[in-house]
């Protein structure tokens, strides 16, 4: 007898249907999976079977194939055990086959027949209600995920025979949980980072990177509060909107990372891998791709501690995906994307010892280490990085006032209403309404309202330091951030001064 259950496999970012078919055939007892399974799904043959008998129902003791179609499209996860166990139920005369109409199920099963969570439930329930699902079964620690999809219906239990029992209508099924978190609304701020003291360059810096979206490059010996700066960059961006939280938790969810207890993100996220990370961590991959750090950073800050001691094949290839805001990932069988549109802050020392520069400790390194360390950096790669500034240690005077002041600084420079006054304006008239990081060259000249001066100031700067079309064009955008943080609605030349101001590796790798 042939039976059929509405499941889903993950590709990338999103779920793509998969039934599964089982046939129950004269022969001699044993369960073939085809279709393209991975191991995981191999392996399940020996868990349903486990799960069956100790759930109380009978295992089939004839030649069984199961092939969740399409064969084409690999599978691979424990989240087909559910659906295999139904549809053996129902092949076997264990379960009436009308109880499966329209019916989608996911999730693992322990070897005592419990429900077990799996990863990109939320991928799975956006699809089975788009495709018009009559419910969604799913384990009961994925049932807080699920429930961020409104429109579907939505059945959980704790175990196969709970299952069983909740769809033959002997027990009522579990109440549908409601999210802990409201679309839309704004939970509590996270613990605030430590108050941000002197370092004025720094502060203006990440206000603009804040408000235009620019990517950051801060080099500076160590303990002069670079990665103090970097994690205060998450505090000043604006609060993510619906559309953004299903999206980010939505990737998260693919990727396994979900923090307890579910509910749908509220926060940018701040990913600072270390040094060490793999081209497939930080990229993500896999024969079926999987979100790395940079698509996990979407719509927040990927901070670059240590940018030198990255590999630079490594750092070369951010250079596309952090300027399209999109990653391609290719594969034989297929070609998936994993949004990036992120803000990028990169710190590192000015040389191997890390006191180039510095007035009190003598640097110890000779120019030909200096000059090796900074060429791990390509120059392409620098390109992109719309901000690059020097930092110096605070004198104690500085420090002396982070230990005496009780509440993050509420300065003027890192005002988070005057970062959202910009990007209100910026959202009213650019295109789409991008931001400025992301103008092309032709918006700035019909939209970006560059004075004449300021306009003749530029083609000097990029013939004086000559400069790169890319970098020509980014330095008309961080003044365009700049005049929107002044409520300004034309660019002065004042505007490109200080944008030349944060252009500073030219200098850098000089000293």
């Amino acid at each position: 007898m042939l039976a059929r259950c509405l499941s889903a496999s993950i590709v990338g970012l999103d779920a793509r249907p998969v039934t599964v078919e089982v046939d129950l055939a004269p022969g001699l007892p044993g369960l073939q999976l085809v279709g393209l399974p991975d191991a995981a799904i191999q392996e399940s043959r020996e868990r349903v079977r486990a799960a069956l008998r100790n759930s109380g129902f009978r295992g089939p003791l004839v030649r069984v194939v199961v092939n969740p179609a399409p064969a084409a499209l690999r599978k691979e996860g424990p989240a087909f055990d559910l659906p295999i166990a139904l549809a053996l139920l129902v092949s076997s005369g264990q379960l009436d086959a009308p109880l499966l109409q329209d019916l989608w199920c996911a999730g693992e099963l322990g070897l005592d027949g419990s429900l077990r969570p799996c990863r990109g439930i939320l991928a799975v329930a956006s699809l089975a209600a788009s495709r018009g699902a009559r419910a969604l079964v799913v384990p009961a620690g994925n049932a807080a995920e699920a429930a961020l999809v409104p429109s579907l219906r939505l059945l959980c239990a704790e175990s196969l025979a709970d299952t069983v029992a909740m769809l033959r209508g002997e027990q009522p099924w579990q109440d549908r949980p409601q999210p802990q978190q409201a679309p839309g609304v704004q939970p509590a701020p996270a613990a605030a980072p430590a108050p941000v003291v002197g370092q004025a360059v720094a502060q203006r810096a990440l206000a603009v990177a804040a408000a235009g979206g620019h990517h950051l490059l801060m080099v500076g010996p160590p303990g002069c509060g670079k990665t103090l700066l970097a994690r205060h960059l998450p505090q000043l961006l604006p609060p993510l909107t619906e559309q953004e939280s299903l999206e980010i938790t939505r990737l998260h969810s693919i990727a396994g990372v979900l923090p307890e207890p579910i509910t749908l993100l509220q926060r940018r996220p701040f990913r600072a891998p270390h040094h060490s990370c793999s081209v497939a961590a930080l990229l993500g991959g896999g024969s079926n791709p999987k979100p790395g750090e940079l698509s996990l950073a979407h719509g927040g800050v990927l901070f670059l501690d240590e940018l030198a001691e990255f590999p630079r094949a490594l750092l070369d290839q951010l250079r596309q995906p952090i300027e399209e805001g999109v990653l391609w990932l290719s594969r034989a069988r297929l070609k998936c994307a994993f949004p990036c549109r992120l803000t990028l802050v990169a710190a590192t020392n000015p040389c191997p010892c890390g006191w180039d520069g510095d007035a009190a400790h003598p640097c110890r390194c000779r120019p030909t280490e200096r000059q090796r360390y900074w060429n791990r950096l390509s120059g392409p790669l620098l390109d992109r990085l719309d901000l690059q500034l020097r930092l110096h240690r605070l004198p104690a005077r500085d420090l002396r006032r982070s230990l005496d002041m009780p509440e993050p600084d509420d300065s003027e420079v890192l005002h988070p209403e005057r970062i959202q006054r910009a990007r209100l304006r910026m959202q009213q008239r650019n295109p789409a309404g991008c931001l400025n990081s992301s103008l092309s060259g032709t918006a700035l000249g019909r939209i970006g309202q560059l004075s004449t001066q300021a306009v003749e100031c530029w083609e000097q700067i990029v013939s004086q330091r000559q400069l790169s079309a890319r970098s020509g064009l980014r330095l008309l955008r961080v003044a365009r951030t700049l005049a929107d943080l002044e409520d300004k609605e034309a660019v002065g030349k004042g505007h490109l001064a200080e944008a030349l101001c944060f252009r500073s590796f030219d200098q850098l790798i000089k000293t």
